[in-house]
């Protein structure tokens, strides 16, 4: 702490003085002009709660929407990953028909707003999936069984598992399109002199890309990846509009129910920034070792 003051300009202390001034400013405008009660009392108790009848703390709203967030986010992030490099590779490829299909796919998503790509993907895909391998179905039949601890450690409550699965389809085809852009130019950062050297010693271009080309291009495509899973978790938000029950959600009902309008969404935002924040820590940590 010593060391980190010391380190400190006269100008970050007018930063600080700055940024009180106005945070203090706003409160005194939405106490007296708006009117506004403050209830922070209450918002611990739609984070957790205490369960009178089974003795028990359980999660609430806020809390149940950020584990949904949580999860949509790992899952989404793991197969946008695995979709953006097969687009990264194809991207590179030699065939021409492959490389301008996935370049289309890439400039089409990349250049469309996001709630409109959610719209379309949710409506024409994710709805059509889940109708014909009979999802829903599935699920509920999971959710009536006595043993389902272990499904609903992983998805939650299988009564919404449909809903959960077009989060995911949905973010993973959206972010995919930025993952394939990121692995492209990890992979056409690789010095062209090696590939040569790759294939004069009788690789194959598959055994090129295995064993010279992605290795490095991996360790190039870390930052900017670790930025891109990131900004994942906050597109996670938009899915709120297709009824996927996560942080955002949650939070809006919370606010429909409550009129907490300021507490629920400061409360929602200092979740996003805690769970952001830690994760770029992580990730620089990583980048450094």
């Amino acid at each position: 702490m010593r060391r980190f003051l010391k380190r400190l300009h006269w100008m970050d202390y007018v930063v600080v003085v700055v940024l009180a001034a106005f945070f203090g400013y706003v409160w005194i405008q939405i106490e007296g002009s708006l009117n506004y009660s403050w209830r922070w009392e209450q918002i611990p108790n739609y984070i957790v709660r205490y369960h009178t009848t089974r003795e028990e703390w359980f999660a609430n709203l806020l809390l149940q929407g950020l584990i949904t967030t949580i999860r949509v986010s790992i899952y989404a992030s793991v197969l946008a990953l695995f979709l953006g490099t097969v687009l990264g590779i194809a991207r590179c490829s030699d065939n021409l028909t492959v490389r301008m299909l996935a370049r289309t796919y890439l400039e089409v998503l990349r250049n469309i707003p996001p709630v409109v790509v959610v719209f379309v993907f949710f409506f024409f895909l994710s709805e059509q999936l889940i109708q014909a391998l009979n999802i829903e179905s599935w699920a509920r039949a999971i959710a009536r069984q006595d043993n389902k601890g272990i499904w609903e450690f992983f998805f939650g409550d299988m009564r919404r598992f449909p809903s959960l699965v077009s989060g995911v389809i949905v973010l993973a085809l959206f972010e995919s399109a930025f993952v394939g852009e990121i692995v492209r130019a990890g992979i056409q950062s690789v010095d062209r002199g090696q590939r040569e050297a790759a294939r004069s010693i009788g690789m194959s271009r598959w055994q090129e890309m295995r064993y010279v080309v992605l290795p490095q291009a991996i360790s190039r495509v870390l930052p900017p990846m670790a930025n891109q899973f990131i900004t994942l978790i906050k597109d996670s938000s938009i899915i709120s509009l297709i009824s996927v029950q996560e942080l955002t959600f949650k939070t809006v009902e919370l606010v429909s129910s409550t009129h907490m309008i300021f507490e629920a969404w400061l409360t929602t935002a200092a979740f996003y920034f805690v769970l952001c924040f830690g994760l770029s820590m992580l990730f620089r940590r990583l980048e450094r070792r």
